[in-house]
């Protein structure tokens, strides 16, 4: 037996099946790229200290010096990047508000003219335009999505972002480092922990990616391996070489 379903069943399962993820966070990206930046850096950093033939004590040392200052850096990092970032699209919608303000009659034409040039009829524009800007934020938001590619309300945190990249460097870049303090003295249980880590973050991008999870853990596991090998390849060189 077939069932009909209502117009109000099918929106209700349209809106709730066409929900989109939040690409616009200012957390994501340093967040992820912190834990993979603290993961593959700090591995590469120790097993090229490891393969140099140095003591357990130089070791741990040099893992979590290189946990503090990749840290500190990325967050440094981040919040300049993202601030200086956030300080220009300010300075873009002031300019924006100014020209709202003193030719609001071109700026209204301005917005007329795109939606013509998207396929709307011109009288219909004109009127869409003339009545989106009765408000002069309005005006400024659609005028920024439109001219500029942003949203004024949705601009991303430098705070965010550098305190998401301090913590996740340093989660990532404590993995390596965690069963040398636990009292390890091979590399090969550093390199377990680091290897298991790096494919479960490769695996976590995927959820928010188009890639399948194992795609994505096998090819950060692959590049985490292949700068941990040539450092410790250097390391060992380094060592015979100084020694």
């Amino acid at each position: 037996m077939a069932v009909i379903e209502t117009g109000a069943t099918l929106h209700e399962a349209h809106r709730d099946n066409h929900t989109h993820r939040d690409v616009n966070g200012g957390w994501l990206r340093p967040a992820v790229f912190g834990a993979m930046d603290g993961l593959v850096s700090n591995l590469a950093l120790m097993t090229g200290v490891v393969g140099g033939a140095v003591g357990h004590q130089t070791v741990v040392i040099t893992g979590l010096a290189g946990l503090a200052a990749g840290a500190f850096s990325m967050a440094a990092g981040e919040y300049t990047s993202v601030a200086s970032q956030r300080e220009l699209v300010e300075a873009e919608l002031d300019v924006e508000r100014r020209e709202l303000r003193k030719h609001p009659e071109d700026e209204e034409g301005e917005l007329a003219a795109l939606y013509e040039s998207r396929g709307v009829e011109a009288g219909l524009a004109r009127e869409v335009a003339r009545q989106l800007s009765r408000d002069p934020e309005q005006a400024l938001e659609i005028h920024a999505r439109e001219e500029l590619g942003i949203d004024p309300g949705d601009l991303p945190s430098p705070v965010v972002a550098a305190v998401s990249s301090f913590g996740s460097f340093a989660l990532g870049a404590l993995l390596p480092v965690l069963p040398f303090l636990l009292g390890a003295s091979a590399l090969w249980p550093a390199l377990l922990l680091a290897f298991l880590g790096l494919f479960g973050c490769g695996a976590v991008v995927a959820r928010v990616t188009a890639r399948t999870w194992w795609f994505s853990g096998l090819r950060q596991l692959a590049l985490g391996g292949a700068a941990a090998g040539v450092t410790y390849a250097l390391g060992t060189l380094f060592g015979t070489v100084v020694g």
